[in-house]
This record gives structure tokens, sequence and C-alpha cells, in this order.
């Protein structure tokens, strides 16, 4: 049977990720301080070069780190077997973790039309980390969780693969997110991070603990996180925490997508700050955070941390 990897030496991660005071006098005129928690800048391996909040190609891992770590090492060496969409994040930062540690990877891909077109840069890079891609159709991939797919899955590809969720948000996941919130004890009061899954932000409002808030902001629309999050909490803590709230209103327009004015937003506070910022989850959160603070969500003296990322 396989032992379980030892990720910290194979990987060689640099938490704490550091925390990075930002003057903005949008946020000073409120009476808010506003702090950058760089976890974009936990690893600068996996699974691009070191590298500010800039073009999600380079992306390392940030909170992917956090969430693949335990799985990875429960999967002890075995094939790992994970979905995503086609820029999905999550699938490479799996499929570089496989090639920098030497297992194999499988990325079960949403869209079966993608089936023979040449591959975009994020499964591109996938491709040359080792991951062997299979596209299914869009109505399998709703179905990823479900016994006979999985099933299915392991036939096809056998070895018994070890089966990490879309965006790696399981119970182990949940788990390694905790961290980060332990981080910011003491250091801010609200922590605000964007939402994919909500794996992320389940793990961190556990891990601030009574002194601390977590606000997410989701980039999908539809409106399903805040059970899936209770959900992720009470499987991974046994009850969910009441210090955690969502703001679905900048989604814009969904995953993958954005709109003229938060790409203002972002272009302004890239010029404002000298820092590029990933438009599909960081500017969502960032703008997110500014229009609260303008609304009078967060009481003067507050600290807010925004969480950088990469991709929830």
């Amino acid at each position: 049977m396989s032992q379980p990897v030892d990720l910290a030496t194979a990987l060689q991660p640099r938490p704490p990720s550091p925390l990075q005071e930002l003057h903005d006098e949008r946020f000073e005129r409120r009476g808010v301080r506003l702090l950058l928690k760089r976890d974009d800048l936990i690893h600068t391996t996996m699974p691009g070069g070191p590298g500010a909040l800039g073009p999600v190609e380079l992306y390392p891992p940030g909170n992917k780190w956090r969430k693949l770590a335990p799985n990875l090492a429960e999967a002890g060496g075995r094939p790992v077997l994970t979905f995503g969409g086609a820029y999905s994040n999550h699938l490479r930062a799996t499929a570089a973790a496989g090639r920098l540690l030497g297992f194999p990877t499988i990325g079960v891909v949403r869209g079966q039309e993608l089936a023979g077109r040449p591959l975009n840069p994020s499964l591109a890079r996938c491709a040359a980390d080792g991951m062997r891609l299979h596209f299914v159709d869009r109505a399998t991939y709703r179905r990823k969780a479900e016994p006979e797919v999985l099933a299915a899955l392991r036939e096809l590809f056998g070895d018994e693969p070890y089966v990490v969720p879309e965006g790696g948000s399981n119970s182990a996941a949940v788990r390694g997110c905790t961290e980060l919130g332990r981080e910011l004890r003491g250091a801010a009061d609200v922590a605000a991070v964007a939402c994919g899954t909500g794996g992320t932000l389940a793990g961190l409002a556990a891990g601030l603990g009574d002194g601390g808030r977590a606000v997410g902001f989701p980039v999908l629309r539809g409106g399903f996180l805040d059970e899936e999050i209770r959900r992720s909490q009470r499987e991974a803590f046994g009850a969910v925490t009441p210090n955690w709230s969502l703001d679905d209103r900048f989604h814009c327009g969904g995953y993958a997508r954005t709109t003229p004015a938060l790409e203002a937003f972002a272009t302004d506070f890239e010029t404002r700050h000298g820092l590029a910022v990933e438009r599909l989850y960081v500017a969502k959160m960032l703008l997110g955070l500014l229009t609260l603070t303008e609304e009078g969500a967060f009481p003067p003296t507050t600290t807010l941390a925004a969480i950088i990322t990469g991709t929830p």
C-alpha cells in the first residue's frame, strides 16, 4: 500500500502567506484599514512562476495548496482523478503537483465538444504536466458525484484512482483551509474571499474562530452556495459556524464573465496600487469589498483582509 506523501518537504510551501497593507483613500476615508493576504505567494513552483495578482496563466496555487495538500497526502502516490472546466486552475494545480511529486493525474473536463479541438492555454499546461484529459458531456458532468458515474470512471482508468471533487472542496480540503483563518486571528476583523465552490470560505470561517468574521463573494450566479457551505462545514466540523456571510451581487454575469464596470474598476485599482488584478475572482472580491465599505457595512476602525487566493 502507498505511504502518505510528505508534501511540505516535497513541494516546499512557505506559509504563513504574507500580509500587505494597502493605502487606498476610498477605504481610509471610511476609517477602514485594508490588508491583502497574499496567499498567491504561498508557493512559487505550483503551477506557475512567482507573481503578484497577475494573469491567471501565471498564478501560483494560493488556496489550491491548502485544499490539495491534505487530499494528496491521503492519495499516497496513487493516481489522482479530479474534475474541472476548461479554464480550471484546480486542474492546473493538480497536474503540476503530479509532475512535481511523480504521480499520475486524470482531469475530467466539462464539455464533450472540446474533445479534438486545440487545447486552450490552461488545458495545454495540464497536458504538458502529464495530466490525462477526459472530456465528458455537460449532463454527465453534472452527475459527476453520483456512484454510477464514479464507478464508470474508475473502470475506465483502472488502478483505483483517488478521486478529488471539483475545486478540491471536500472535508479534507475544508479542514486544510482552517489554517488560513488561524493566520488571520488578531490581524483582521473581517476576512474576504472570492468563492467558487465555497470550500475556502467554509474552512476560513472555522479557522477565524469567534473573534473574526468572513464574507464571501460568489463568482458564479445561482445563489446555491449558502447551503453548500453549510453542508461542507457540517461534514468537516460537525456544525455550522455563525461567523460568515455571502454577498452574491458581484458575479458579473457568472463564472468566467466580466463587465465593463468590473474591467474599469480593476484597471483603476492596478493604476492606483501598481498591482495586477486577476479579473475572474480577485477583482470581483475587491469590488465587493469597496462597495460594502462605501455602503457603511464596516464600522470605522475595522481592519479588512482581502484574501488573494489566485482562485478559490
